[in-house]
């Protein structure tokens, strides 16, 4: 099935221009154009679509208003801004309805390869009612103590960029965030960034506080009736994961690129059960408790219940996000590396031995059963894992530097 594609602009010769540069996609596309808001929210009332891309500056209902729109009304669609506009305040504005900000003039593969990224998981998840609602998502929960926090730090006369990005780097949600942000075009970087504190750093002071302050682009996790999924350990696997990532990825000498996206990977792969617990939690709690009454994984009952795990949940949304393939690669395959179609050392190898052999460490349920050592022994890395283990240990002697 052709991907149903709906571009916004109020400039016939630029809607002209996409068409002519985009006429080698006619086979897997389907392109249709309109030339103002209004316009295009009537062909969706009557025409479904996969993905907008929108011009920001309009008259009458501008980009930003209408993706605010479409976010309300169809929330399944992916939602892209490809506009030349730079003043700040609308930026930022359109940074919460927006899932991804493409800058004027796009070149054509970057344009092609943001939509296809973007759409690239949508069939994993069967479940539409779940689709349309992690589209929704501008946030993932941040943990209350954090959030309070970064808002103390942001709002001291004496604030620290240093503070705010080790800050950031303790929190799934912020550092989803902000990498998202930093890696986009809206603030016009030209490298790939996958330290948060770095992000931080890059974003300014007076950004971060636009963001955070203003846009609120955080949000605080409400634990009530949390305990159930214990978010705590949640959190505390997730950078220690990313710790262990970085251990194996630096032991094995790969790239300092690979180095920290296994970091982050690790850090976000278990987004999906933050997403499935601060959004569905009678249905996420129930899989739970009858996972602990059957013996079952935790696993086959998030299967049972949503038709997918957490680990294809997370990838969705941060694939929405535009951040980097591999990350993403590695968050959907973390629990199933044989089906990852890259079969090679490398991200998603990390993120998948620092989870299970963090749970080993720590006794969990199901830890053992976690770890694919038909994919490990294919590899021929299998009789490293005592090795990784060992150095993990060292590493958490020393002292880790998630952001190192």
């Amino acid at each position: 099935m052709k991907l149903r594609i709906l571009f916004v602009d109020d400039e016939p010769h630029v809607l002209q221009g996409l068409q002519r540069m985009l006429r080698g996609m006619r086979d897997v596309w389907e392109i249709a154009t309109a030339a103002s808001g209004p316009e295009a929210l009537d062909l969706l009332s009557r025409k479904p679509v996969d993905v907008v891309v929108t011009d920001m500056r309009m008259p009458g209902m501008d980009g930003n208003q209408l993706l605010q729109e479409i976010k309300n009304r169809y929330p399944e669609i992916v939602r892209i801004i490809l506009s030349g506009q730079s003043d700040r305040e609308m930026v930022l504005k359109s940074v919460r309805p927006a899932h991804q900000y493409l800058s004027k003039p796009c070149r054509d593969e970057i344009l092609k390869s943001t939509i296809e990224r973007s759409c690239g998981l949508r069939d994993l998840l069967a479940d539409n009612s779940l689709k349309r609602l992690i589209s929704r998502l501008d946030s993932l929960p941040s943990q209350p103590a954090l959030y309070l926090e970064i808002l103390r730090e942001l709002e001291s006369p004496y604030s620290s960029m240093h503070r705010i990005g080790e800050i950031i780097s303790q929190d799934l949600g912020m550092t989803a965030k902000i990498l998202q942000l930093v890696n986009s075009a809206f603030f016009g970087f030209r490298r790939h960034i996958s330290s948060p504190a770095e992000a931080a750093e890059l974003l300014g002071l007076e950004t971060i506080k636009a963001l955070v302050l203003s846009v609120k682009i955080f949000s605080q996790l409400d634990k009530a009736g949390m305990k159930v999924f214990a978010v705590d350990r949640i959190w505390a696997h997730s950078l220690a994961t990313g710790v262990f990532a970085k251990t194996i990825a630096t032991a094995e000498k790969q790239e300092r690129t690979v180095i920290d996206d296994a970091v982050m990977a690790g850090s976000l792969h278990d987004a999906g059960k933050l997403i499935l617990a601060a959004n569905l939690p009678q249905q996420y709690k129930e899989a739970l408790v009858a996972a602990r009454n059957k013996g079952s994984s935790d696993l086959e009952e998030e299967q049972r219940a949503f038709r997918v795990t957490h680990a294809e949940v997370g990838a969705y949304l941060l694939a929405l996000w535009g951040l980097p393939f591999p990350i993403v690669e590695a968050i959907a395959f973390h629990h199933s590396p044989s089906q990852c179609p890259h079969q090679e050392l490398g991200i998603l190898t990390a993120v998948h031995v620092g989870s299970a052999l963090e749970l080993l460490l720590h006794h969990e349920k199901d830890a053992d059963s976690q770890l694919d050592r038909k994919y490990l022994a294919e590899l021929e890395i299998l009789h490293k894992l005592p090795e990784w283990q060992a150095l993990y240990r060292q590493t958490l002697e020393e002292g880790p530097d998630h952001d190192a």
